[in-house]
Formats: structure tokens, C-alpha cells, sequence
């Protein structure tokens, strides 16, 4: 399996008013990052994937680990600073992709056995509620759809910081894991090994390294 790309343009925008911080309320780190209060991530997002990595890992012949990523996807990201729960995330991945840096076996994953890309172009994750997990942890649940079955799962999220680069893009990075199972979603291939066990594991650990862009607003 795999996951997400595909750069999104963002044009430049001014500077956000950040939001009006409650009296008696101790001011926030200007230079410390990461900002553990969120106060200016309030707003539309796109991940940026010249910076990103969709990626996941399996055990294959009980001894060894594949990883990969999908390289080409879709996403819109919305923060809200004040009430994170209201936060939500719609992501599309192309199942055609997946790259693990074998040709032959990338073959294998968008065939029939697998993610069958030719019939199942699309994978999707659409949140559907976030909580706070602690200090700079998150976790979001939504629901993953893969070759037309849609499952719930559950992301821990951890936010690495906010910044400013240089060209003037604001920018948020996050964290972000979580183990299924992909018999779930019909993917259910396999052989089985002589000395007992599968050549590829049940449990696929799908992992999210994410630099978001903050979109500039729409305009009217």
C-alpha cells in the first residue's frame, strides 16, 4: 500500500491578524517554536508535498520491512486555533502512485491483488473529529476509504511548530501515525511461508509527515 502528492499553488498573502488573546492571559513565545497554543494556525491549509511524505511500512517475509509512499494527492486542511475540534482534513490519494523504489513489486500493489488502481483510482481519508491529546498531541478520527470500503481509523497527530519561510509561506508541520489492518479493506492477498507465517503482515503502519501551506482566502 501507499499514499499521498501533487503540488498546490498558494499565492503570497498578508499576514493573518492573530486572534485577540484573553486578558490576564500570559503572552505567547515570539521566537519559540513549537507554539504549543496554535494561536495563528486558525484557517484553510494545503500540504505542500515537495516537503511532505505520505508514507507507510509492513513487514514482508516476517523479517524485513517495506516502505513506501503514494506521490501523487490531493488535500485541504482547516485549523481552528480556538476550538481544535472543529480542525478537520479531506485527503485523496492516487492509488497509481505508490512507490516503493521497486518497479516490479509497485506493479504488484496497483494490480488486481492489491489496490487494483485500474478499477479504484482514488483512496480518501475524510476526518470526521479531532480531540486534544496533550500538550502538542492530537487525535483524528475519519473515515478511510479503500477500493470502495470506508472504515473508521484513528490518527495521532503530533504538531511540530509554525513558522515563516523566507519566500513569505506560512507554514505548520505534523506528525502523524496509525496501525490497520488491511484485511479490513479486502486487501487481502498472500502466500504463506514454509516455515510457517505470511510473506506479507496484516498490519500496515501508515505514516504522515506533513508540511502544510496556509491557502490564501478566497476572494468576494
Amino acid at each position: 500500500m501507499n499514499l499521498f502528492n501533487r503540488v498546490v499553488s498558494s499565492r503570497r498573502q498578508a499576514p493573518p491578524v492573530p486572534p485577540q488573546r484573553p486578558a490576564g492571559a500570559p503572552a505567547s513565545p515570539t521566537a519559540v517554536l513549537p507554539d504549543p497554543h496554535l494561536t495563528n494556525l486558525t484557517g484553510e491549509w494545503v500540504v505542500d508535498p515537495a516537503h511532505s511524505r505520505i508514507g507507510f511500512s509492513v513487514r514482508h517475509a516476517m523479517v524485513t520491512t517495506v516502505r513506501g509512499c503514494f506521490l501523487e494527492y490531493e488535500s485541504r486542511l482547516y485549523f481552528d486555533a480556538r476550538d481544535p475540534a472543529r480542525s478537520r482534513a479531506d485527503i485523496t490519494l492516487f492509488t497509481s502512485s505508490v512507490d516503493t523504489g521497486v518497479e516490479q513489486r509497485d506493479a504488484h500493489l496497483v494490480g488486481r491483488d492489491f489496490l487494483d488502481a485500474a478499477t479504484y483510482p482514488r483512496m480518501r481519508f475524510t476526518s470526521s473529529a479531532v480531540e486534544h491529546a496533550g500538550t502538542d498531541l492530537y487525535r483524528m478520527s475519519g473515515d478511510l476509504t479503500i477500493k470502495g470500503v470506508s472504515r473508521p481509523v484513528v490518527l495521532d497527530l503530533t504538531y511540530i511548530g509554525h513558522v515563516t519561510d523566507p519566500f513569505g509561506y506560512e507554514r505548520a508541520g505534523f506528525d502523524g501515525t496509525t496501525t490497520i489492518n488491511r484485511s479490513d479493506w479486502g486487501l487481502t492477498y498472500n502466500s504463506r511461508l514454509a516455515e510457517g507465517g505470511a510473506m506479507v503482515s496484516e498490519k500496515v503502519r501508515l505514516q504522515l509527515d506533513i508540511a502544510a501551506i496556509r491557502m490564501a482566502p478566497s476572494a468576494g
